[in-house]
């Protein structure tokens, strides 16, 4: 008798997947906006026999689905949100909303989703409940946390939860992951240093931000360089810079935008006590004062042992010829995700979505989901489920 795997099970359905893909593609939805695809995500998982619930953090649908006795429940999560991008891909599915898209790639994560919803409504080969978790709102906004601050784990508790994201560079399917953070915190200052301006010509009557604010730039390499352990991975990202309107003005205020990456909350706590320090001193010594406005955001993502473990071992199970790779160390992107690690055990892992040349970087106008990886991570995340609640 010839076994039918989740995989070619799956594979049957290609044809629909991509077409259920490529519609999300088409119509994409920034955060919490989407009501389109959540209308879509209900009506599929009400046809396929799960109990639906709508409307957690806007635009958040949950599917759960409960078979036999078994008390033990596992959660699996999929991201809904599009980006403020103009596409610029050409394909005969891009996005028909200008300035929008969707470059993270989470018309694919849906539509893995509801595939492996599909898969477990028709094989109900498991004992317990799943429940499909599909989230708004993970770029910037934070949609996890506050679908956790209305009541989503007190409502549809789970014994463990479980996600991934399509990662371009790695060869289609591959997997990788590792126990303890697999993504960093973020944390995004704003700063203002100000002093009286005055006439390009005559600077020594003025206090001048932009020189005062350049130095700050570079003084704040120096917290990564000389006060952070060099074992521990750290970022401090200066992304804009604001002074001035005309050639022979000095301004009165210079504006600083910026990131902060860190992977342990000592580090992120030194940070934190380290920049404002170095903003306030630097503006000083120039002459200038400055004002902070240190915002906290994602937090580390970060694996427990066990579900890290488990997922690995589904994955070997099915990788085929795709090699798994064990991360040797965390990548400085954030995920929103950890808020759901926060509350569970649980486990993040990421599948290639192709290393060939045309596979553009996750957040460019240029890329796309690779329709390949739809039956390879939906059958991760049937097995994960059949695995992690199997019959007695």
């Amino acid at each position: 008798m010839t076994t039918v795997t989740a995989h070619d099970r799956l594979a049957s359905h290609a044809g629909e997947l991509r077409a259920i893909r490529h519609d999300l593609h088409q119509h994409p939805e920034l955060a919490f906006e989407e009501t389109r695809t959540s209308e879509i995500v209900a009506r599929e998982l009400a046809r396929l026999g799960y109990e639906v619930t709508r409307d957690i953090a806007g635009t958040g649908v949950v599917g759960t689905l409960s078979l036999g006795h078994g008390r033990r429940s596992i959660g699996l999560r999929a991201d809904m949100d599009a980006l403020p991008i103009i596409e610029t891909t050409g394909l005969a599915y891009a996005s028909k909303t200008l300035g929008k898209m969707h470059a993270c790639g989470h018309d694919g994560h849906t539509t893995v989703l509801l595939a492996a919803a599909r898969y477990l409504a028709e094989t109900r080969d498991f004992n317990g409940t799943v429940h499909l978790i599909f989230q708004p709102a993970e770029e910037n906004i934070g949609g996890a946390q506050r679908m956790i601050e209305e009541g989503l784990f007190k409502r549809f508790p789970c014994d463990a939860v479980f996600a991934f994201h399509n990662w371009p560079g790695l060869p289609t399917g591959q997997f990788a992951v590792r126990p303890g953070t697999i993504m960093a915190a973020v944390d995004t200052p704003t700063v203002i240093i100000s002093g009286p301006g005055g006439h390009g010509a005559l600077p020594h009557k003025s206090a001048d931000p932009i020189v005062a604010a350049s130095a700050v730039v570079t003084a704040l390499q120096t917290i990564v360089a000389r006060n952070v352990d060099p074992t521990e991975p750290a970022v401090v990202t200066v992304g804009t810079f604001n002074a001035g309107t005309a050639c022979n003005v000095i301004p009165e205020s210079a504006k600083l935008e910026f990131s902060v990456r860190s992977c342990s909350a000592a580090v992120r706590k030194l940070l934190a006590e380290r920049i404002p320090a170095i903003v306030k001193g630097v503006a000083e010594a120039h002459g200038c004062k400055a004002a902070i406005d240190y915002e906290f955001g994602y937090p580390a993502t970060i694996n427990t042992p066990d579900e890290t473990a488990f997922a690995r071992a589904v994955a070997l199970e099915l990788k085929g010829d795709h090699p798994l790779i064990d991360l040797a160390a965390p990548t400085m992107i954030s995920e929103d995700f950890a808020y759901m690690l926060e509350a569970n055990p649980g486990c993040y892992f990421m599948l290639g979505n192709g290393d060939g040349p045309d596979r553009k970087m996750l957040h460019t106008a240029g890329y796309d989901f690779n329709d390949e990886l739809l039956v390879i991570a939906a059958a991760q995340f049937g097995r994960m489920a059949e695995r992690f609640l199997l019959k007695v």
